[in-house]
């Protein structure tokens, strides 16, 4: 069990991320490793392609080259029951229960996946908050994010801006989609202020849903692995209707 110190809960509420070393075994982490290898091989839908995202340099179409680069495994917690005792285990459980209080819930609409971003046609993600396209009475959520491999700039590693979950942003400084503007003045000194998160396998990165983050490329020849779940607090559903209400949610 991962009980935070109130030393960590207070780098959370301030920061808006917070790294837990060392919360999966190795033997863990390979088992999900041989597992998402098996489904990607397989083709076991649903999955994101890069070609999915439309985001800058990503393959045209799922048809053109690169197409069936896949990006994400979706729907993690129902395709294996190792995946879904992780995501509510007492490890992540515990910490999540103490930022989130008692009743707090997965949310299967958004993550909910292991993220596959591989050495080709891979691409970099930009400047974002996840809240974003996410509808919940607030933007209050937490991610849980476990490295499967080591996560390092080469591979590709989340970058993030610390405290800007507490910012407030005109939406004049964001693109259409929704991406921090990189070309404004007002935006580059808060890009100056990013930091990357470095992770050795088995390490978990908590982050706030309104936290700017990134991340680049996959430089290497590896395939960077992570999974990563998306959890509320009760007083917190998703609106009626909308993505974030599609799927049901699992109580922690």
């Amino acid at each position: 069990m991962t009980m935070l110190s109130t030393q960590q809960l207070q780098e959370f509420a301030e920061q808006g991320f917070l790294v837990l070393r060392q919360q999966a075994s190795p033997a863990f982490c390979q088992e999900v490793l041989q597992f998402t290898e098996q489904q990607l091989a397989a083709h076991a839908q649903p999955i994101e392609y890069e070609a999915d995202t439309r985001y800058p340099g990503a393959p045209a179409s799922r048809e053109a080259e690169g197409g069936l680069t896949a990006r994400r495994l979706l729907q993690a917690y129902a395709r294996d029951a190792r995946l879904a005792q992780w995501a509510t285990g007492k490890v992540l459980a515990e910490p999540l229960l103490q930022l989130l209080g008692q009743g707090a819930c997965l949310s299967q609409a958004h993550h909910n996946c292991i993220m596959t971003k591989q050495p080709q046609y891979s691409t970099a993600t930009g400047w974002h908050r996840d809240s974003r396209y996410w509808n919940f009475q607030k933007a209050e959520l937490v991610s849980a994010w476990l490295a499967l491999r080591n996560e390092t700039l080469e591979n590709g590693c989340l970058l993030v801006i610390p405290a800007s979950h507490k910012l407030d942003i005109d939406a004049g400084q964001l693109d259409q989609a929704q991406f921090l503007r990189s070309d404004l003045p007002q935006n580059q000194g808060l890009l100056a202020q990013a930091v990357p998160v470095p992770l050795q396998q088995g390490d978990v990165l908590l982050f706030h849903s309104n936290l700017f983050h990134a991340a680049g490329k996959n430089q290497t020849a590896a395939t960077k692995f992570s999974m990563v779940f998306t959890y509320r607090a009760a007083d917190n559903p998703a609106r009626p209707g909308t993505r974030s209400a599609a799927y049901p949610e699992i109580a922690l």
